[in-house]
């Protein structure tokens, strides 16, 4: 089946607007939390940082051409945003913060992120597929190739010493620490602790 003309433009864009808000912005806020010794906003950047790593394991995925870089992906999208806005003693404290240009800069961008994530969650379904298909058919499916060029496109670039086989192995082993982290919080640590991100 033949992919819309439009759609490699889109999916370009969409690379690009996730190196700016999912990278960059984040990053820059870090460090201007540190700066400014903003405890609340650190610990928040924090928290996405750790659960924003699944985007790296994404991308190492779809340069191996793993299938299943589709789904960690789009779960990437979903997990991003609750991560931003679950703990209600940090939302508590941001909100209760003076106005000022760091928390001006970190709301925006942290409404910003979660636009972002759900309409590119929302954009993305129909690439879902791809994760249930064989690698080899994988590739070769239209759809499916054209979100796989730019992850190929960054390994030339950028990790061209290292083979796809050997990204792959690294980013599966960092796939399995991050399900077994995600599911000690699920099953351990939220229930001790809720929705506070300190434990108070």
């Amino acid at each position: 089946m033949q992919s819309p003309s439009w759609l490699p433009s889109l999916v370009w864009t969409d690379y690009r607007l996730a190196v700016l808000f999912t990278v960059l912005f984040p990053l820059a806020l870090l460090i201007w939390a540190f700066v400014q010794k903003s405890e609340s906003i650190q610990h928040l950047l924090i928290i996405y940082w750790r659960v924003a790593s699944l985007l790296v394991i994404t991308v190492g995925l779809l340069i191996a051409a793993i299938p299943l870089g589709f789904l960690t992906g789009w779960s990437a999208r979903i997990l991003i945003p609750l991560s931003l806005w679950f703990w209600v003693d940090l939302n508590y404290e941001i909100n209760e913060q003076p106005k000022s240009q760091l928390k001006l800069a970190f709301s925006s961008w942290r409404w910003g992120v979660t636009l972002y994530s759900i309409l590119g969650a929302i954009a993305a379904i129909p690439a879902l597929q791809c994760a249930f298909l064989p690698s080899k058919q994988m590739i070769d499916q239209p759809l499916c190739n054209i979100w796989l060029q730019p992850p190929w496109i960054f390994q030339q670039y950028f990790m061209g010493g290292m083979k796809p086989y050997t990204i792959g192995l690294l980013s599966t082993l960092a796939l399995v620490i991050y399900i077994l982290y995600l599911g000690y919080f699920v099953f351990v640590r939220f229930g001790k602790q809720g929705r506070s991100a300190t434990g108070v």
